[in-house]
């Protein structure tokens, strides 16, 4: 308001009211103001307090020390981790905020070049990444949700059994190529129409829904860890590999350089094993209200027909992700993965099947500064020396139970990942531990390989909150779901997940040459 217009209301208010009664009504207002904008400093407080707090503890653990055996820059870079890992579990601000932070941080308190910063948080796994998102929303904008569930009911028939497995099954396969999320999300609307379709009142189908939603969730979950395109956490620990133990003048260290056929190898048969389990812990848990879903597929199929045959721009973009796979299968070791992955999203923009608004919408670019910063950060872990310190009081710890080494270790890495998803992202888990368990490997001895590999799949077991993983989020966002319904079934998925990968790790694993 200009000063004139503002004479000109208290005229008109000293007229109607008086002088006195003016400068009441100031100060009753004023005294108003202050108590909203009290409030309101209050609540924005209340909203950050963990950013407070994790700032007020990262000052405290700064000012403690020295500690044996670690340097005052791994004492910073610690104090960094703890910093992240506080805003990654309570998320006071946005997560795109903390990589920011850790850049910043790189710089001024260790003291970094910005420019050796910046070029370590563009790596192949950071573009593959990014290329792996890209491709995830050319392929969604395709809209073959309804297809995908009429083959599923072809191959499976009616019964409610057969076609929980057959869409953890399809489910699974697409996104352990694809990306757990994009295939939640493009999933979501099958299982959806299937329960619509069988009835609109939704406690006649609530045990019926929720082995279709979770027949989604867990299959995309337990297939993530089937390729490194499968989820960020699998192309972080690719990375860490890569920079903590390979060195392109030892040929010997050639082995920790994990291509994607390898990767498969060690983790594919994991997926295909839980398949069954996960439809028979569902089965058991949520006893469906129908058993049969005929009427359902009848009108799904009518639906299907309606939309007639697949379109050529269907088959281009299918010949293009076929490409991909195969790109990443046989040209990972000379490209990079990442290569592949950006020429393969570049090939569905110069086809015109995505246009780059929706990429650039459809990509959450701060997911892909997330993970370049914690991988930036998870190399000065282990530059620093931190990694190694904390991995040496971890097997201390375990030392006196026995846990040391072995089977024993495995388990205690498991089930440590474990909690630590169940907390926040599975990438975010993998970014902060991985560093920790390559050098636990390497303190007791075992192979950086195998503990790599349990860290990376025991991050996708995030089955008891709706936050663990974007799948569940996504199953959750459509209404059918409690949240208990995830501690209901999530601990037996937990469970049977541990024994079947340490299960592999012991028989399988050494067949093939770890």
């Amino acid at each position: 308001m200009s000063d004139t217009d503002f004479q000109l209301a208290r005229d008109s208010l000293q007229a109607d009211y008086g002088e006195h009664r003016l400068h009441r009504l100031q100060r009753h207002g004023y005294q108003r103001w202050v108590h909203l904008r009290s409030q309101i400093n209050l609540y924005y407080f209340w909203e950050k307090r963990w950013f407070f707090i994790a700032i007020m503890l990262s000052f405290a653990f700064l000012q403690t020390g020295p500690y044996e055996g670690l340097t005052r820059e791994g004492q910073i870079v610690l104090t960094m981790s703890l910093f992240a890992t506080i805003l990654f579990i309570t998320e006071p601000v946005p997560l795109p905020t903390v990589a920011l932070l850790i850049v910043v941080g790189q710089v001024v308190l260790l003291g970094l070049e910005s420019t050796t910063v910046a070029k370590s948080l563009m790596t192949d796994s950071v573009l593959f990444i990014m290329g792996s998102l890209m491709l995830a929303v050319a392929l969604v904008k395709q809209k073959l949700d309804r297809r995908i569930a009429w083959l599923i009911v072809r191959i499976t028939g009616t019964s409610t059994l057969a076609i929980c497995f057959g869409i953890s099954v399809v489910s699974g396969i697409l996104a352990s190529f694809v990306g757990e999320h994009t295939v939640a999300a493009m999933m979501l609307p099958v299982g959806i129409t299937l329960i619509t379709l069988t009835s609109q009142d939704r406690a006649k189908v609530r045990n019926l829904a929720a082995c279709l939603l979770f027949s989604i969730s867990y299959g995309c979950s337990i297939a993530g860890i089937g390729t490194p395109s499968g989820g960020a956490r699998n192309a972080i620990m690719i990375g860490y590999w890569k920079e903590f133990f390979y060195n392109p003048a030892d040929p010997s260290t050639a082995t920790f350089l994990i291509d994607y056929a390898t990767w498969m190898a060690y983790a594919y048969p994991m997926f295909l094993i839980q398949l069954p389990l996960v439809t028979l812990i569902l089965f058991t848990t949520f006893k469906p209200e129908y058993r049969d879903l005929s009427r359902a597929c009848a009108k799904l199929r009518a639906q299907v027909l309606l939309s007639g045959p697949l379109k050529g721009s269907d088959w281009v973009s299918i010949a293009i992700f076929a490409l991909c796979i195969f790109g990443w299968i046989t040209q990972s070791q000379t490209l990079g993965m990442g290569i592949v992955a950006v020429t393969a999203a570049a090939a569905f923009l110069v086809a015109g099947l995505v246009r780059w608004e929706d990429v650039n919408s459809g990509v959450n670019w701060g997911v892909v500064l997330l993970y370049a910063a914690a991988i930036s950060l998870g190399v000065q872990m282990k530059d620093t020396g931190a990694a190694l310190w904390v991995a040496e009081r971890f097997l201390a710890v375990l030392r006196p139970i026995g846990a040391d080494q072995g089977i024993g270790l495995w388990a205690a890495v498991s089930v440590l990942t474990t909690f630590v998803t169940n907390t926040m992202s599975n990438g975010a888990a993998v970014a902060v531990l991985g560093p920790i368990v390559l050098k636990l490997a390497v303190a007791a001895q075992e192979s950086p390989i195998i503990l790599g590999f349990i860290t990376a799949v025991s991050s996708s077991f995030a089955y008891l909150t709706v936050v663990g993983t974007p799948a569940c989020t996504i199953v959750y966002a459509s209404g059918y779901l409690k949240t208990t319904d995830f501690l209901k079934v999530g601990w037996r998925m937990a469970v049977v997940s541990i024994v079947v990968m340490l299960a592999v790790a012991s028989v399988y694993w050494p067949l093939i040459g770890v």
